[in-house]
């Protein structure tokens, strides 16, 4: 079985100097704990921590560190994309990763592939309110836009109560069909990536 790499963006607004446990990383973790069965490592980033300026180019200048992320999303057999819910929506950390993302669409090879065929990708989103699916429907349009296959089952969450302030990392376990769900992510997403890494998608004449 050969061994596979995942990647993981956390999109949480707070950066990894902040005192506040991020329940994003938690979750991040916890995926990464189902994959390793199935051969795969993890590692991750915080958005947050890094400078990535608006644009829609993979290279926006002025010390841009974009293009490292964009290697070590590319080099990755599994993107995650992992994001909070703010107000019913993806953090606007995510919404720039999918932005920035938007440059593969003018980065074809000559049989019309975006860097990222091949690729899988899955999305994580926590929060204590509601807004999960439509957090995993935007997201898994705009991915599959720029090239990202999404896997059967991609899409792992966690909603507490609303108006509540219990957040998934104040959980003393990982409840029962979260962790069921997580762990069919892994398998579905590490199964689907192993099939592009032998044969990935031919593309076409242009």
């Amino acid at each position: 079985m050969p061994a596979l790499t995942a990647f993981a963006l956390n999109c949480s607004l707070k950066t990894s100097k902040d005192d506040e446990p991020s329940s994003t990383d938690k979750m991040i973790a916890d995926l990464f704990s189902f994959l390793q069965p199935h051969g795969v490592t993890g590692s991750s980033r915080r958005m947050a921590d890094q400078n990535i300026p608006p644009g829609v180019r993979s290279d926006e200048g002025g010390g841009d560190e974009w293009p490292e992320l964009r290697k070590l999303i590319l080099t990755a057999d599994i993107f995650v994309l992992a994001t909070p819910i703010w107000m019913g929506q993806p953090s606007s950390l995510a919404k720039r990763v999918l932005e920035r993302l938007d440059a593969f669409l003018s980065e074809t090879d000559d049989r019309g592939r975006m860097p990222s065929s091949g690729k899988v990708a899955v999305v994580l989103v926590v929060g204590n309110e509601d807004g999960a699916h439509h957090c995993h429907a935007a997201c898994f349009q705009a991915l599959n836009d720029v090239g990202f296959t999404i896997p059967a089952n991609a899409g792992g969450y966690w909603v507490g109560e609303a108006m509540q302030d219990v957040n998934y990392i104040d959980l003393k376990k990982i409840p029962d069909k979260v962790k069921m769900t997580l762990e069919m992510l892994a398998s579905n997403s590490a199964h689907l990536a192993r099939l592009l890494r032998q044969d990935n998608y031919p593309g076409v004449d242009e």
